[in-house]
């Protein structure tokens, strides 16, 4: 029987079947055998097939993905994880305070999606709480994502209606990611209207959010309309990405890279580099440059454990 995953714990996974048929299932050992690189072989998002096996709902089955958005594993042991699967498109919830979301943890994020074909939208969220000088700095962050050609959205997830958010969400399975405390769960709550996921006060300590979902879930809000709400992200290391292609992932590189001297340019070191020649006529940021480099230098380091 096919079903849709609607919620990952770690070890029991809730399925929807046809008809709304709910099941609790567990997976079969060879998965784990399957997916070794990941630490989470069936996720929020994914059809699989299922069968009752003695007094247990079994997952058997997983279908192929249309696609996936993928970090580097904290688990030591294992090389990736998966955030979710078969999405149409993600909302990436940025905060410039409390906690702030450096350009470094957008632009890996973007780098991932666009490498596996989703499209991110940007929600600048909490925008009722901040002073003049952050609201400027904001302003400048948008500038730079705007002129790319990414969606920007400026909100209170607290205060404003979202009617121009949900609108965006119509007919489509929206992946809900960002940084614990950036608000996901006020947004959750607001577009589902509802209160079903508890939302927690900003640590004041350390200037970061508290994990108030544990583990993914995907809701539904209406016919046709789905969000998958996951865990807060800390860090977002990228996986499976060669450094003669990671330019092909931020759209103004492809813009201009033609100009470049050399057709395999990775804009690092080499002469009449056309990328470094539009970074000083402010045609290109110089902190989407900046992280650029630090994904390649990540890289390069990652070849060199791999192989010596």
């Amino acid at each position: 029987m096919k079903a849709l995953v609607i919620k990952s714990t770690g070890s029991w996974y809730t399925v929807e079947a046809k008809g709304g048929l709910l099941y609790e299932c567990r997976i079969k050992g060879r998965f784990r055998l399957d997916n070794i690189k990941s630490t989470n072989p069936i996720v929020v998002g994914d059809f699989v097939e299922i069968k009752k096996e003695e007094d247990s709902w079994m997952i058997i089955k997983l279908f192929e993905r249309k696609n996936q958005i993928v970090r580097k594993s904290v688990n030591l042991s294992k090389q990736t994880h998966i955030i979710a699967s078969n999405i149409d498109q993600a909302f990436l919830i940025v905060t410039l305070a409390f906690p702030e979301t450096t350009t470094g943890f957008i632009d890996r994020f973007l780098v991932s999606a666009n490498a596996f074909g989703v499209e991110v939208i940007l929600l600048f969220n909490k925008n009722d709480l901040y002073e003049s000088n952050t609201l400027s700095k904001q302003d400048k962050i948008v500038n730079i994502y705007e002129k790319i050609g990414y969606e920007c959205y400026l909100i209170s997830a607290l205060n404003d209606d979202l009617n121009n958010i949900q609108k965006k969400l119509q007919g489509k399975n929206t992946l809900i990611s960002g940084h614990s405390g950036v608000g996901k769960s006020t947004l959750i709550n607001k577009l589902l209207k509802s209160n079903k996921i508890p939302t927690q006060e900003i640590s004041l300590t350390h200037k970061q959010g508290q994990h108030t979902t544990t583990f993914s879930e995907l809701y539904r809000i209406d016919f046709g309309t789905t969000i998958i709400d996951t865990p807060g992200i800390k860090g977002f290391g990228l996986v499976d990405l060669d450094e003669n292609k990671i330019d092909k992932y931020f759209p103004e590189f492809l813009l201009y890279k033609k100009e470049c001297k050399f057709h395999n340019c990775i804009h690092k070191n080499e002469p009449n580099c056309n990328i470094k020649k539009k970074i000083k006529e402010d045609e290109i940021a110089e902190s989407r440059y900046k992280n650029y480099l630090t994904m390649l230098e990540e890289d390069e380091e990652n070849y060199r454990q791999n192989n010596y």
